[in-house]
């Protein structure tokens, strides 16, 4: 063989492997994937809001830097929730409240079986748990609004104004709250009012309301029925109360926290898909928690 045919060859061996390395080394980074870290990096992108640096929108569970199957978006990280999460093949959970029972999922004081399992749960499975509430809420439009709003069927009626002031057809109380009550499949909607009286302004204010908001609400001319998830019983009930025995016409419907809430994360799944297309993404309804009796 020839000397240059010869240094050819090797030019051209050296040349091809070095080719299939570099094959090898971007299929390799192609096969580690997408992590829960980069998901949040692409929603923190894309969320339209400054991010705070003080938020509860952070990792609760799980570690960062593993490679993400799929994406669950839930109200909440039950560990019903996690369990259908698993089941589906989804191992990042975006949950809308906390995972450990308090607002800073700080679990010092925590102990105990049904802890111990939730977590034992989450660690066997290798899930990994990141709450978006915040910035969720703080997007514009606010992303549990918007989410309650389609689930609602209430999106022509609503004022550009003022996004949470509904101006609907004309209905009873009773047939308003019957209305909510089997689109958003709360069980355990209450009411506060005539239930003939014909409503039409509504105030929509999903999940935890205070006093001031509620008495606000209840007290504008432009509102019928104010719709809230829940608020403190001795405060904002008892002046509703006392603003029917007034003489006033108007109506309070308390949803519950979580369906007054929960759609906003169907919402989300909605909004990821948007920009996040490597994982399949599903929303995981909690349901509402509370059931009543027949009477």
């Amino acid at each position: 063989m020839c000397a240059h045919r010869l240094n050819y060859s090797r030019r051209g061996f050296l040349a091809l492997a070095g080719a299939g390395l570099y094959s090898i080394g971007r299929a390799a980074t192609a096969f580690e994937g997408l992590t829960a870290r980069q998901v949040i990096e692409r929603i923190q992108k894309n969320v339209g809001v400054p991010w705070r640096s003080e938020t509860v929108d952070t990792f609760k569970i799980g570690n960062p830097d593993t490679v993400v199957k799929g994406i669950a978006t839930s109200f909440s990280a039950t560990l019903d929730v996690c369990q259908r999460a698993h089941a589906a093949g989804k191992n990042l959970i975006i949950a809308h409240e906390p995972t450990f029972y308090n607002h800073t999922d700080d679990t010092t004081n925590l102990s105990g079986e049904i802890y111990e399992a939730k977590r034992n749960f989450i660690e066997k499975n290798g899930l990994v748990v990141w709450r978006f509430h915040d910035h969720w809420h703080a997007r514009k439009p606010d992303g549990i609004l918007a989410g309650m709003t389609e689930a609602l069927g209430w999106g022509k009626y609503q004022s550009s104004e003022q996004p949470r002031r509904f101006s609907l057809p004309g209905a009873t109380l009773e047939a308003l709250a019957k209305s909510m009550q089997d689109r958003l499949d709360a069980r355990a909607l209450r009411v506060i009012g005539d239930p003939q009286l014909t409503v039409r302004n509504v105030a929509l204010s999903p999940g935890f309301n205070n006093f001031p908001g509620v008495m606000k609400a209840l007290d504008s001319p432009e509102v019928d029925v104010v719709v809230i998830g829940e608020t403190r019983e001795w405060e904002a009930v008892e002046y509703a109360r006392d603003t029917i025995t007034a003489g006033k016409k108007k109506g309070l419907i308390v949803l519950g926290h979580v369906p007054s809430e929960e759609y906003g994360m169907e919402e989300c799944a909605r909004w990821l898909k948007t920009f996040i297309t490597e994982v399949p993404i599903q929303y995981l309804p909690g349901g509402d928690p509370f059931w009543r009796p027949k009477r």
